[in-house]
């Protein structure tokens, strides 16, 4: 059996544990076994224990976040370790990029990362996407290990190292978010919306010589956008975080195809949402006639191209 290590911070935790869930079918099938330091026992020695199972596995992922490149124990010991490991030839080191962060000068750089193109986790439109990816990669790097890659897993369980007890990798405790939680996450929300919308506006135009368009931040919590062909307006929208409240939305980021700024009505709006575990945005279902695709549980990437797509279609049909 393939063993595969989670070197990672536990300000990831979850994330880690989202990762473990998609990896269940690869585990349930006896493909591999999964291990990270949650794994250890009471009355283990912590160190020694990790430094075992690491050295034990045929596969090292890196959960690449700030957080793991600022953690000294990460950083200094688990990745250098597998770094040297992955060096000799005796295991497989795969960064998987959770979060943005300058990882690129770090020694594991120069390796290739999952998801693809190194496109973080959380720029995803949702992370079963995004985690799909990298379980996929895994298999594919599971299906290139020769047999003599494999540890000799019998004389790794006669070692003098205890082992831990089967246990369950559903542990996740739910969460109650406070209303600054939750404020901050509209706050990130609405203001990565804003780049996005700025961003693809520039973009489209660079691809499009007869097209204009327009970007305006009308105030901290308002923005909106409109494309122009030869002139001549043909899309616009307003979208605003908050307000609308008459309507029970004020915890939410509203659009409406009008750009006059007023706040009385709107085409679609994202509530925010939380399942006990994230905080995330779910549409209404407004504008969900002109596509199939899931609009719950959306990430900062996924809310973004959700509007975008309701923004730009009048240029598209």
């Amino acid at each position: 059996m393939i063993t595969v290590f989670f070197s990672y911070s536990h300000k990831d935790e979850e994330l880690r544990n989202e990762l473990d869930k998609h990896l269940s079918i690869l585990k349930r099938q006896g493909v591999i076994d999964v291990w990270h330091d949650r794994c250890i026992i009471g009355g283990s020695e912590f160190e020694s224990e990790i430094s075992s199972h690491l050295k034990a596995a045929n596969i090292i992922l890196l959960l690449v976040s700030a957080d793991f490149l600022a953690s000294d124990y990460c950083y200094d010991k688990e990745m250098k370790l597998a770094m040297e490991m992955h060096e000799r030839g005796d295991v497989v080191v795969l960064p998987v990029i959770l979060r943005p962060c300058d990882w690129h000068d770090a020694p594991f750089g120069k390796l290739l990362a999952t998801p693809k193109d190194g496109k973080p986790v959380v720029k995803y439109p949702t992370f079963d996407e995004a985690f799909l990816e990298v379980t996929n990669e895994i298999k594919r790097i599971v299906k290139t290990l020769p047999a003599s890659a494999k540890k000799n897993e019998a004389a790794f369980l006669e070692s003098s190292v205890p082992q831990p007890l089967p246990r369950s990798s559903n542990l996740r405790i739910r969460k109650q978010f406070s209303d600054h939680d939750k404020d901050k996450f509209l706050d990130e929300a609405f203001e990565y919306m804003a780049k996005y919308f700025e961003g693809s506006l520039k973009e489209l135009q660079k691809r499009n010589t007869d097209v204009e368009y327009r970007f305006k931040r009308i105030d901290s919590q308002t923005f909106t956008a409109a494309v122009y062909i030869e002139g001549n307006i043909k899309t616009e929208c307003m979208i605003f975080y908050g307000g609308a409240s008459a309507f029970g939305f004020s915890k939410s980021i509203s659009f409406t195809y009008s750009a006059s700024p007023t706040r009385n009505s709107f085409n679609e709006s994202l509530s925010l949402k939380d399942d006990g575990y994230h905080l995330y945005l779910s549409a209404i279902g407004m504008g969900m006639s002109f596509s199939s695709r899931r609009i719950e549980m959306l990430t900062l990437e996924g809310a973004s191209e959700y509007y975008w797509e309701l923004f730009i279609r009048r240029l598209q049909d």
